[in-house]
């Protein structure tokens, strides 16, 4: 099998296509051929070794925590009705998605309907999770005016799809104008860019002197203090979904446009995830997904096989 693997860390260079021995299934485990998988800024912050938040997983290692293709061989203990079916997986912190082959435990795994596509998969048990726990704390009706920063993102993407779903009526903002269009192909009302002078003023008249009931905001620094500035004094609380920066993180590998981080701010994402409520949410948004809910990823790459070769680039920090 082919997989991509990281022996220290650094740049997107030290990330290295090559050919590795076939996974084995053990007890209690399946093993997927890979049909798609998930790739995260969180990738490239462990690629580069910063383990504040997050546990680093023993190198060398295959990159990768988003897994969706077919079970092809099981382990002792596991129900051989399994074997040939589509599904997808989150593989947690052991990682190795990056590759050709997975192996995680069945517990793990939920069933694909067959008209749902493998790149959806991965983002319903990704991002998907996260839009789920997001919802619970907060959730939208008709009545509401919904602001989202960094709209153009994976999770900015799926909560505009979400809102537009409930009847609400939804303000994007991004940094320039591909991730304006983004988020107005995604159902966004509006959209203004947020590195433009005033764009909180020109929303105000847009809407008439209506004010944001609700703000998801994953950008932080002025423009998210601004986003909460269009909120009538608080009737709604802003729901904050940004990320401490980890000491020494370069600026080029952040995937926002705006590097300010409020030190105190608290992510969704913990909710999100913590415990059984992070599986419950897994598998709410997958099964959503199988009905025709909304989930659709927009950055989907697909690289024909042998087009890395080995030791070439194989990724970028943005």
């Amino acid at each position: 099998m082919h997989a991509i693997r990281q022996y220290e860390h650094g740049g997107p260079e030290v990330l290295l296509h090559q050919e590795i021995p076939d996974l084995v299934a053990g007890e209690g485990q399946v093993r997927m051929a890979v049909e798609a998988c998930g790739v995260h800024y969180l990738d490239t912050v462990l690629r580069q070794g910063f383990t504040s938040a997050v546990h680093q997983p023993q190198r060398p290692m295959t990159p990768g925590r988003e897994v969706s293709g077919q079970v092809d061989e099981i382990g002792p203990g596991v129900d051989p009705a399994w074997l040939g079916k589509r599904v997808v997986a989150h593989l947690g912190l052991a990682s190795g998605g990056y590759a050709e082959q997975a192996v995680t435990a069945v517990a793990n795994l939920h069933e694909l309907p067959h008209a749902m596509a493998a790149t959806a998969a991965v983002a319903a048990i990704g991002t998907g999770r996260t839009a789920v726990g997001i919802l619970d704390l907060v959730p939208i009706g008709p009545d509401d005016i919904v602001l989202v920063t960094a709209a153009a993102g994976g999770l900015g993407v799926l909560l505009i799809q979400a809102a537009r779903e409930s009847g609400a009526t939804v303000v994007a903002l991004a940094g320039g104008a591909d991730k304006l269009t983004i988020a107005r192909e995604q159902g966004a009302h509006l959209a203004a860019d947020y590195r433009t002078e005033g764009w909180d003023s020109e929303v105000r008249r847009e809407l008439g002197g209506d004010v944001a009931t609700i703000v998801f905001d994953a950008v932080g620094g002025a423009a998210g203090s601004a986003a909460y500035g269009c909120l009538p004094g608080g009737t709604r609380r802003p729901v904050r979904l940004v990320q401490r920066r980890p000491a020494g993180l370069r600026r080029s590998d952040q995937d926002r446009d705006d590097g300010a981080r409020p030190a105190d701010a608290r992510t969704a994402r913990r909710t999100a995830v913590a415990g059984d409520r992070g599986a419950r949410a897994r598998s709410r948004r997958v099964a959503g997904a199988s009905r025709g809910l909304p989930v659709r990823p927009v950055r989907c790459e697909r690289r024909p096989p042998g087009r890395w070769k080995h030791g070439r680039r194989t990724a970028r920090s943005s």
